[in-house]
């Protein structure tokens, strides 16, 4: 966001305050990655921002699939956050791939069979996964045994998964319950 605002350097204490922590544990983590800060006048932010993209492996668009293009599925396929961080939906598979949908995709929708044929051509790390609950932990077997290693889990269901698999879920109700929690 600070390139896209134009702005050419930045203090430790603003990206401290963005991102929740102390100051001089902001500079010693960032110490890490290399000495690109000038003490006084703060990092540059075109350097910084590139050797963060390296150390995350967003330098490349990296591929991602989605799982499930129903309603959700389809509203993460038309988000445009994605490229702007590194990420790019390859495409997207589905029980329905043929289904008509209200808008139409960028993204090419495949059957699920062909799903870890495409994983491995594509040497597919990522995933999205948008279906119901009932059939969540069949398409992550699927998905764990094609070689993907982190998954972006909607699905309302704990997921079981190989100890090398990293799996982050999103549940939108429990989000909402904790907003509802500070509102009071």
């Amino acid at each position: 966001m600070l390139r896209e605002n134009g702005t050419e350097t930045v203090s430790s204490d603003a990206l401290s305050r963005a991102a929740g922590v102390k100051s001089p544990q902001l500079r010693k983590d960032l110490a890490y990655f290399g000495n690109f800060g000038t003490r006084g006048l703060g990092y540059n932010v075109e350097m910084l921002s590139g050797r963060i993209n390296q150390v995350l492996g967003t330098t490349r668009l990296q591929p991602v699939i989605l799982i499930g293009v129903g309603n959700l599925g389809s509203a993460l396929l038309h988000y445009g956050g994605f490229n702007k961080e590194g990420f790019e939906i390859a495409a997207a598979f589905d029980h329905e791939p043929d289904r008509v949908r209200s808008t139409p995709l960028s993204v090419p929708v495949y059957s699920m069979d062909k799903m870890p044929e495409f994983i491995k051509a594509q040497s597919v790390k990522l995933a999205i996964l948008a279906v119901p609950a009932s059939g969540a932990q069949q398409v992550v077997n699927q998905l764990t045994s094609s070689g993907i290693q982190a998954i972006l889990n909607f699905a309302p269901v704990v997921l079981e998964v190989p100890e090398q698999v990293v799996v982050n879920n999103v549940d939108l109700a429990v989000e909402l319950e904790n907003l509802s929690y500070f509102i009071r």
